[in-house]
């Protein structure tokens, strides 16, 4: 029902927009009548969720570089093509490589020390899950779509844990199960940069929905060593 209204709506634009006097003035170029039942706040979404994209490819990228053994143990030919399988299009960030584990799930399972399988692209797929369930398991929204704060709140906890863990769990050799800001000399603060770009992300619209909606959004303090993920459901 709701993507009917959507639609009606925009179709009586469009006729409209048809109907308009030859002296009115014409749309912008690429101008689309669906753009009228977008509101300020869904365009705002759309656009932190492809910032939120953008970033989580790139820190993969990163993480098969500094762990390209990974990549080989998913039997992939080259490194790019996790990559692709990950981002190429949009999806739902379930993948039969994963058996099932979804979201928090798939980022614990890639931190497991006897998981022998491609712990990047379980990681990556995981907190993709994760900002996915975040959104509501949506990438495009109009007026009647409603974003839940403290879902957008708790996803950026749990990739701080996320970051924690991957900075922290070991193998039983004692050594790090995935490589990342670690590294000698000097730590690798590119990955903490862009991890920090996604925290900042998913902070910045939760208060800027919530203070949109009157919205109250419970603050969660936890120790990172002991923390456990928040809960990000998704809509089904």
């Amino acid at each position: 029902m709701r993507r009917g209204l959507i639609f009606a709506v925009a179709l009586l634009l469009a006729g409209c927009a048809a109907n308009r006097p030859s002296g009115g003035k014409s749309p912008p170029p690429g101008f689309t009548p669906a753009q009228f039942v977008k509101t300020d706040i869904d365009r705002i979404a759309e656009a932190h969720q492809r910032e939120l994209q953008t970033t989580l490819k790139l820190l993969t990228e990163k993480l098969y570089r500094r762990n390209p053994r990974e990549w080989k143990k998913g039997g992939w030919a080259r490194l790019e093509d996790p990559v692709e399988r990950l981002f190429g299009k949009r999806h739902n960030w379930h993948f039969a490589e994963l058996d099932g584990k979804f979201g928090s799930n798939a980022v614990q399972l890639s931190l497991k020390p006897d998981y022998g399988g491609d712990r990047v692209f379980a990681f990556s797929a995981g907190l993709g899950g994760m900002l996915l369930a975040a959104f509501n398991e949506r990438y495009e929204f109009y007026m009647t779509d409603d974003l839940d704060p403290q879902k957008l709140y708790n996803a950026a906890r749990n990739v701080e844990i996320a970051v924690w863990k991957l900075s922290h769990d070991r193998g039983a050799d004692g050594g790090l199960l995935l490589l990342s800001n670690d590294s000698e000399p000097l730590p690798n603060l590119s990955f903490e940069r862009e991890f920090g770009k996604i925290i900042g992300n998913l902070d910045l619209l939760s208060n800027i929905i919530a203070d949109k909606s009157n919205r109250t959004v419970a603050r969660v303090v936890q120790s990172m060593a002991t923390a456990v993920f928040l809960p990000v459901p998704g809509i089904h």
